[in-house]
């Protein structure tokens, strides 16, 4: 009984110092807590086992469905679908009902209808291009023959007519102020030539582009230039209205050569070269640069 006693007292100093003790490993040292308890049962132990494996299984559980959670479960995804089909009738009856705004615009920079601080950009816009044929009274106008004294031949035998006549024939087809050129782009200054593309607005409705051009031989002269290019961009795109369109036939330009006009010889005042030139019949004869 007294060795008994001895054992069970041998047996808690042990523990004691071991709950006291430092042990060490091949790597690192650990230190046990001191602190004071009492002993528990070994239905305590069950029971606090099971609850640290629940807790555990929890935080896993849980890990899981935060790196699930961008990505739907499986059996989620059947629900979803089944709830957008149950109302896709409603949002097709519902979009069947609904007013859109219909675009009042056709093309870029157009004026938009009662919308009066914008302007038209004509730099960009084709409004009213092809949209409806000019009534008969205006066609008339635009397509009647020229009359063949109006008709101008330069000396290498090109015939033209001059731009104010163009002018003069805009302005009887639609008064004066119910057209107009509009600049599409910069004016382009070459070495020799100016350039700039214009667009013909007549009644408020684009009718033709064209780009004009112009030759000058001094940099003094680009402003004149300038002005020659405009009306040679307005001769350019009358063609398009039906303007002058004889001067452009190949059979019309022969004849009016035969019954108006003459081939000469000139002598170039200054250098005395000698060149075939045009002029026509009822014209006086060439003074400058060539002399007849």
């Amino acid at each position: 009984m007294l060795l008994f006693a001895h054992a069970a007292h041998g047996a808690r100093l042990a523990v004691r110092r071991a709950q006291g003790a430092r042990f060490t490993t091949s790597c690192r040292t650990y230190a046990t807590s001191t602190r004071n308890s009492t002993p528990r049962t070994a239905a305590a132990k069950k029971a606090s086992t099971g609850t640290n494996a629940s807790a555990s299984t929890a935080a896993k559980d849980a890990n899981n469905s935060k790196e699930l959670d961008p990505l739907q479960s499986a059996a989620d995804v059947p629900e979803i679908y089944e709830l957008d089909a149950e109302g896709l009738s409603e949002a097709v009856a519902s979009a069947s009902t609904m007013s859109f705004p219909t675009p009042q615009s056709a093309f870029v920079g157009e004026l938009l209808p009662g919308s009066d601080s914008v302007a038209t950009d004509w730099s960009r816009s084709y409004h009213g291009l092809s949209s409806q044929a000019f009534s008969k009274e205006i066609a008339d106008v635009l397509l009647a023959p020229i009359d063949e004294r109006d008709i101008e031949v330069k000396p290498d035998g090109l015939i033209y007519l001059p731009e104010i006549k163009y002018r003069r024939i805009l302005n009887k087809a639609f008064g004066p102020g119910g057209w107009g050129l509009a600049p599409r782009t910069e004016t382009n200054v070459g070495p020799r030539v100016v350039s700039r593309e214009y667009a013909l607005v007549c009644m408020g409705r684009l009718v033709a582009i064209a780009r004009g051009e112009q030759e000058y031989f001094d940099p003094s002269g680009i402003p004149t230039a300038t002005e020659a290019c405009k009306s040679n961009a307005l001769m350019r795109c009358c063609k398009d209205l039906g303007v002058a369109s004889e001067l452009w036939d190949p059979r019309f330009i022969r004849e009016f050569k035969e019954k108006h006009c003459v081939e000469i010889w000139g002598e170039h005042i200054t250098t005395k070269k000698k060149k075939r030139l045009w002029r026509r019949k009822d014209q006086p004869k060439l003074d400058y640069p060539y002399r007849e």
